[in-house]
Order: structure tokens, then C-alpha cells, then sequence
């Protein structure tokens, strides 16, 4: 890492203005798994609408992405050895079919962990490039585990939501693709972590890994129509903690409690890889 401290918070990204269609929305919610039964009508109204179809709120996480900014040469940070740790988002108002937003990403922390790395958070607020209203806003902190010992940086790193005690109160599986990596790049996230077997292999993993946010964006949706089948447009927020790879393909085991907390584990491997999840709407929380 080239930056101080203080230089890191300082950091500008450029704001970004992005146009959008419907085919962009349809577009992501196949990425996210919509659509594998192709009789289900509730998928139907995000990916079979030619015209004006329903938005999946989880899209806010790609509308007015900045791209793979870390990778920046001035920043100087270790990306090969970074890690999407945590991803949160608040919708205010429910994202158009189409339109254009206005994405304005910055720095909001550091956190040294030493040998362990840095913990980066980062904010992003989406606004109507033509009414400045704010539609929506995303956090995500991302774990540099090359990039620790940073001057000034010696804050706590910030709690996470506390699971219940209990047994969840439903267990839903939910299968992966083994091109989903593929597919959900071209939202815009190109990062060839995802797409690349020498990239994967450099990074320590034994295949590309599947997107963070594409494991976001699919159990969002499977807690959502669990807890609230016909409100999802209702999601208010979701927060979650990314415990370890998922590769595209394997299937997921998702645990949801009533008061909206969530988990999920790979079946094949038995493995955590989203914890102290929760998800909050109309009718949780």
C-alpha cells in the first residue's frame, strides 16, 4: 500500500453516471439465479417482462460501480491477496426498471489488523441523475490481507449483526451454475479473480471463485422469498459477512430465521460461507 493513512480517506474515485435499460435489470437477475424455473411466476416478473420489469433491490450493489478501483497504481494495495469481507445495503426508494443514477463511491475507514491486514470500508451512494433524490446506498469492506501495518490506522473493526441461539426456521437449498461467474461479470464487475484458472491459481484458490456480490445478490433473494414472498420490492436493507469462497456450480444451504438473521453454507464441503446475515422490510424487522 502507497497511501497513508489519511491519504486513503482522502482518496477521490469519480462519480459515475450510468443509463440503464430493463435489459440490464433482466440481465442481473439472471445473474443472481432468476429464472431457473421458468414457470415460476414471481421470477417471471423480474426476467420475462419485455418492457417495465420489477427490480430486484440487490442491483443497487452494481448500478454506478466505479470498477476494480483498488487496483489502482497509485493506491499500490496487494489485490491478488484481497478479500470481499463484508456487503451492506439500504434501498430508499425502489430502483427504476430504467433510468440514470448517479454512483458516488468513497472511503469511510481503515482498520489495521497488522499482520492480519487491512480492513477498508467503503460507502457508495446511488442518487437520480435527474432529481438528485437518493435511491439508494451500499457498504463494503474489503480485507487486505497483504497490506496490514498502516500508520494511524488502529481503530476497532466494527461489530457484526449476532445470530440467534436457535435452529433456523427454515433450511432452503439453492443451486449454483457452474458459468454464473461468467454470466454475473458482465454486470460490470470484470475482476478476473472470477474468470481467470492462472489468476485464481496466483490468489491461492484452485479455480475461479464465484462474486461476493453475485452470493449477495442470491441469498438476498432467497431470504426475501422466504420472509416476505410477494413484498420483496419491500427490502429496506441487508447486511452480510462473506465467511469464505464459493465456487460456481456447488450448491448452497440457506438457514433463515423469522426475525430475518441468515446464513449459508456450501453443501458439498460443509462450509460457512455467509455468516451474521440480516435482512430487514416491511413485514421484518
Amino acid at each position: 500500500m502507497r497511501l497513508t493513512h489519511e491519504q486513503l480517506l482522502n482518496y477521490e474515485l469519480p462519480e459515475i453516471r450510468q443509463r440503464y435499460t430493463a435489459r440490464d435489470a433482466m440481465l442481473y437477475a439472471l445473474s443472481v439465479g432468476l429464472g431457473r424455473d421458468p414457470l415460476d411466476a414471481c421470477d417471471l416478473a423480474y426476467v420475462g417482462r419485455r418492457h417495465d420489469p420489477l427490480v430486484l433491490p440487490y442491483m443497487a450493489v452494481v448500478l454506478g460501480y466505479p470498477g476494480f478501483w483498488l487496483n489502482a497504481p497509485d493506491i499500490g494495495a496487494d489485490t491478488v491477496r484481497l478479500l470481499h469481507g463484508e456487503q451492506g445495503m439500504e434501498l430508499f426508494h425502489p430502483i427504476p426498471a430504467a433510468g440514470e443514477l448517479i454512483g458516488k463511491t468513497r472511503v469511510i475507514e481503515a482498520v489495521d489488523k497488522g499482520e492480519k491486514g487491512l480492513l477498508l470500508y467503503s460507502e457508495k451512494t446511488l442518487t437520480d441523475a435527474g432529481t438528485g433524490v437518493l435511491i439508494a446506498r451500499t457498504t463494503a469492506t474489503h480485507v487486505l490481507r497483504g497490506d496490514g501495518g498502516m500508520a494511524n490506522a488502529g481503530r476497532q473493526a466494527r461489530p457484526a449483526h449476532a445470530m440467534p441461539g436457535g435452529a433456523p426456521d427454515w433450511t432452503v437449498p439453492v443451486r449454483t451454475r457452474p458459468e454464473q461467474a461468467l454470466v454475473y461479470r458482465l454486470n460490470g464487475d470484470y475482476n478476473p479473480l472470477h474468470s481467470d484458472p492462472t489468476i485464481a491459481r496466483a490468489a491461492g484458490f484452485p479455480r475461479p471463485i464465484l462474486h461476493g456480490l453475485c452470493t449477495f445478490g442470491m441469498v438476498s433473494h432467497t431470504v426475501a422469498r422466504q420472509l416476505q414472498p410477494e413484498a420483496e420490492g419491500a427490502v429496506r436493507s441487508v447486511s452480510l459477512r462473506f465467511s469464505g469462497p464459493m465456487y460456481p456450480g456447488e450448491t448452497l444451504s440457506v438457514e433463515v430465521w423469522r426475525d430475518g438473521s441468515f446464513r449459508a453454507k456450501v453443501v458439498e464441503r460443509d462450509a460457512i460461507v455467509i455468516d451474521n446475515g440480516v435482512l430487514r422490510g416491511a413485514s421484518v424487522g
